[in-house]
């Protein structure tokens, strides 16, 4: 089966995030007070713009919640010459944080999904990934809200998520444990109820 289905379905630009404006100096004020409890003097030159820095920055890794992923499904296409097998987009790097250390969530994701009448633009498959990667996360919610949407909004015959990430919270504090990877998934549809076509996805990805 094939793989991919073309990118000439989508002709929309990359995501720009909001723009962070002015910094509240109830915000500022946050980062100054986390600076000088890390044991450092927010005042010194090295730091003074660094609050302001710190929230813009906080404002861009979590526009997700200004998005509604599903946004992203709404225009689909019919006329695909009578296209019925997986469309599979692979290796889409993403970059979210943990709701429970605030720490960088770097991985990859796989997104495959089975149409049934219509299919829609390759991009949005990662839109739709950034959507909701962009807020604070654990990575079994975030596989679960991708494949989720992709199923609701498409209603297509199955639909695959696989997501490999490392998570700072792990490597670069507590048990410290650096290259280790977590690999979650949701199938759903045919992908979830016959096993063959569960091993086909699978394999297509490069975990079968």
């Amino acid at each position: 089966m094939a793989d991919l289905v073309g990118d000439g379905f989508d002709d929309s630009g990359p995501i720009s995030p909001p723009s962070a404006g002015d910094v509240p100096e109830d915000v500022a004020e946050a980062v100054r007070t986390l600076i000088r409890w890390a044991g450092d003097d927010p005042s010194r030159e090295g730091l003074i713009d660094t609050p302001r820095r710190v929230a813009k920055a906080w404002r861009e890794y979590c526009a997700g919640y200004g998005d509604d992923p599903a946004h992203h499904l709404s225009r689909v296409f019919e006329e695909v010459g009578g296209y019925d097998e997986i469309v599979l987009l692979k290796d889409i790097p993403f970059q979210s944080h943990c709701e429970h250390h605030m720490a960088p969530i770097i991985g990859k994701a796989h997104i495959a999904y089975l149409p049934k009448d219509h299919v829609v633009g390759i991009s949005k498959l990662a839109r739709v990934l950034h959507g909701f990667a962009r807020r604070l996360q654990v990575q079994e919610r975030l596989t679960a809200e991708v494949a989720d949407c992709i199923w609701e909004n498409l209603r297509p015959v199955g639909v695959a998520v696989v997501i490999e990430a490392t998570h700072a919270c792990m490597t670069a504090r507590g048990v410290r444990t650096p290259g280790v990877s977590m690999v979650t998934s949701r199938m759903m549809g045919v992908f979830r109820d016959d096993e063959r076509s569960r091993k086909e996805v699978l394999a297509l990805i490069g975990l079968g």
